[in-house]
């Protein structure tokens, strides 16, 4: 029924830009519905596209969470630095930002936080080159980019919505272990899952984009919201630690929107731990996991670079998937 009422909306022009949407309630799925629209790779015109439930997709922004979850892995394996290391020590070939003891003072876990302290402006159109994000793409030298931005709040005490300290986290990763983010992320964290396809875009320094890369089928990207809610199992193994999930979703930042942020990962304004806990990405994307109703909600669009994008997912979930769940838990 569910799916019939998103795919009317859909027809008569009331989700614009919908590609897929997956919703999974207590294991059993209540929405699965693919549309067909045109899409990029990146920014890269796909021309129109039959979206399907193997089809590869843009997440965008929800590549950040990803990598908060990579960064657990490699925590537990002793191969990154702690949470509370130095941020510049981790980059001794730029011995020169290390002198700067207020700068010296940034910690892994501000970069984990979004709690830098530095000069960072995302609110531009990712168009506009002078987005700090695209900056940073565009510059020699992505991470001397961001660990010489100007200071100007004290580490650890403001939040600023911060692509390139991911970029730093997954620096930090690849050092650690050896391998590229993407191949990290394909050996500890894709393979365990199943997933079998899969679409890291590097940027023009041959880099993969830890803020906004990657790409995966919404069948995949749901497995990553059941590790979630399986605090981080899957099939039985433990993939992720689930202490490295508890301190991830711990709020460290209460954002002026009412929303929390914690490790890379968003978090609903309520509830200790968190009521949900999702990823959001530009264009409509969107990975909530709700634990106290066994809930996850994927959802894949096209809507990039739209300031009203995030409209998309909530009408979703607040107009068709709350009653929706209302009625199937009435008749259960």
């Amino acid at each position: 029924m569910l799916n019939k009422k998103l795919q009317q909306a859909f027809e008569a022009g009331e989700l614009s830009g919908l590609h897929a949407v997956v919703i999974i309630h207590d294991g059993e799925v209540l929405a699965q519905s693919y549309f067909e629209g045109a899409d990029e790779r990146w920014g890269a015109p796909l021309g129109n596209v039959a979206h399907g439930p193997d089809t590869l997709h843009d997440l965008r922004s929800v590549t950040k969470s990803v990598v908060g979850l990579l960064y657990g892995i490699a925590l537990a394996e002793g191969k990154v630095p702690g949470l509370d290391e130095s941020l510049v020590a981790q980059f001794p070939q730029y011995g020169d930002l290390a002198n700067d003891p207020k700068r010296n003072a940034m910690r892994v876990r501000d970069a984990l936080s979004m709690k830098m302290g530095i000069q960072w402006n995302e609110d531009l159109p990712y168009s506009n080159p002078q987005n700090s994000e695209i900056a940073m793409e565009n510059a020699p030298d992505r991470y001397r980019f961001v660990l010489e931005q100007p200071l100007v709040n004290e580490p650890g005490d403001q939040w600023t919505y911060n692509g390139g300290a991911v970029a730093l986290i997954a620096k930090l990763i690849a050092d650690g272990t050896g391998m590229p983010i993407d191949q990290y992320a394909g050996e500890k964290l894709f393979k365990p899952l199943g997933i079998t396809r899969y679409d890291w875009i590097v940027g023009r320094d041959g880099v993969p984009s830890a803020a906004s890369g990657l790409r995966l089928s919404i069948s995949d990207l749901v497995k990553i919201g059941q590790l979630v809610l399986q605090k981080g199992a899957f099939n039985g193994q433990q993939i992720v630690p689930a202490e490295w999930l508890d301190v991830s979703f711990t709020a460290h930042s209460n954002l002026k929107t009412g929303l929390r942020y914690g490790y890379l990962w968003w978090l609903a304004p309520w509830g200790e731990p968190p009521s949900w806990v999702a990823g959001f990405g530009n264009g409509g994307q969107r990975l909530t996991v709700q634990a106290e109703y066994d809930l996850i909600i994927a959802v894949l669009a096209g809507n990039y670079n739209q300031p009203d994008a995030w409209q998309l997912p909530v009408r979703i979930i607040d107009e068709f998937m709350v009653p929706a769940l209302k009625e199937k838990l009435r008749k259960d």
